[in-house]
């Protein structure tokens, strides 16, 4: 297995991704345009029939073949339920190819612009499609695929952070005594029992395009977890803007499944595991050369200020009541 922190692509030469392409049997008429990835590399062509796609080559090493398959499975369920997500295409029956090591698939690419996520129509409309997703992700639980929980989201990132240099000396004490607080309520938090359900688990805006209406781009990190993993990086601004995203989506979704108004207490947790995933993940990729030319600010004194403060106010907002839904809900 790949050590995935120490890999940094150097090997994937325009010349490796054109023959694997040709195991496709798709033919290029273009060139390889990169779109924005950090994780993995991604590339959109077009074929000798004026045809666009997109290939993504998977970061060796951070996901088993079996995890992947299990991803392309789920895309590829929610497209035949006429769900609109980017699903990969098959080639003799494979969505999943490899060359050289590289574990690569295929989709057709997908225009749109941006979702308006403080469009309260387009937010319905998302939220009936949610509805849907989650209604076939709690059909058929992944097997696979990893589990949105405190251990991954936070005690290994802490054990991570406090094993490298990145954090300047004079403030490791302060950052890991706020971190350690916090990780003690989320910890607390998420002991609540709820169902686990199959996610799309990174459904923020931007993995969201829209045409006709919306378009879900980018299972890489489905996962199992609560459905509110799914909703709340929808919500935004003020308490009682938030509150009104929160009833808008609702009312799309609970047209199909049911909502566990419970899950409303875990919003802030989740927020709380991702602040800080976040910062384990630019450390983890910290050996591939794009994160400290996309990310210098990363170990500096004044990002890690930055995130002191960011986990003080989480703090808060742990401590604060939760959302709640709308009288006669």
């Amino acid at each position: 297995m790949v050590d995935d922190m120490r890999f940094n692509y150097s090997d994937l030469t325009p010349d490796l991704i054109m023959d694997a392409l040709d195991l496709s049997g798709l033919r290029l008429d273009s060139g390889l345009i990169e779109l924005n990835s950090y994780e993995n590399r991604v590339y959109q062509f077009q074929d000798e029939d004026r045809r666009r796609y997109v290939v993504k080559f998977y970061r060796p090493g951070r996901w088993s073949r079996a995890q992947i398959l299990e991803e392309h499975e789920f895309a590829t369920r929610l497209a035949e339920a006429e769900i609109p997500v980017a699903a990969p295409l098959a080639f003799a029956g494979e969505t999943l190819l490899d060359h050289q090591g590289y574990p690569f698939a295929i989709w057709q690419s997908v225009g749109g612009r941006q979702f308006e996520v403080d469009n309260l129509d387009q937010l319905e409309w998302v939220g009936r499609f949610l509805g849907r997703i989650h209604q076939i992700g709690a059909s058929k639980p992944f097997h696979h695929r990893v589990r949105l929980d405190v251990e991954s989201m936070l005690h290994e990132p802490r054990q991570l952070l406090a094993s490298g240099e990145w954090l300047p000396s004079g403030l490791a004490k302060q950052f890991f005594g706020v971190l350690d607080e916090l990780i003690k309520h989320v910890s607390d938090a998420m002991t609540l029992d709820v169902a686990q359900i199959s996610l799309h688990g990174d459904c923020h805006p931007g993995n969201i395009l829209w045409r006709d209406g919306p378009m879900f781009v980018d299972l890489d990190d489905c996962r199992s977890g609560p459905a509110i993993q799914d909703l709340w990086m929808m919500l935004s601004g003020e308490r009682h803007e938030q509150q009104i995203q929160l009833d808008t989506l609702l009312a799309g979704y609970e047209e199909f499944i049911e909502f566990d108004s419970r899950e409303l207490a875990l919003i802030e947790p989740l927020r709380a595991m991702r602040i800080v995933h976040y910062m384990a993940w630019l450390a983890r990729r910290w050996e591939d050369p794009a994160f400290p030319r996309h990310f210098p600010w990363f170990n500096t004194d004044h990002y890690w200020r930055q995130q002191i403060a960011t986990l003080h106010d989480q703090l808060e907002a742990l401590k604060a009541p939760p959302l709640s839904l709308m009288p006669g809900w």
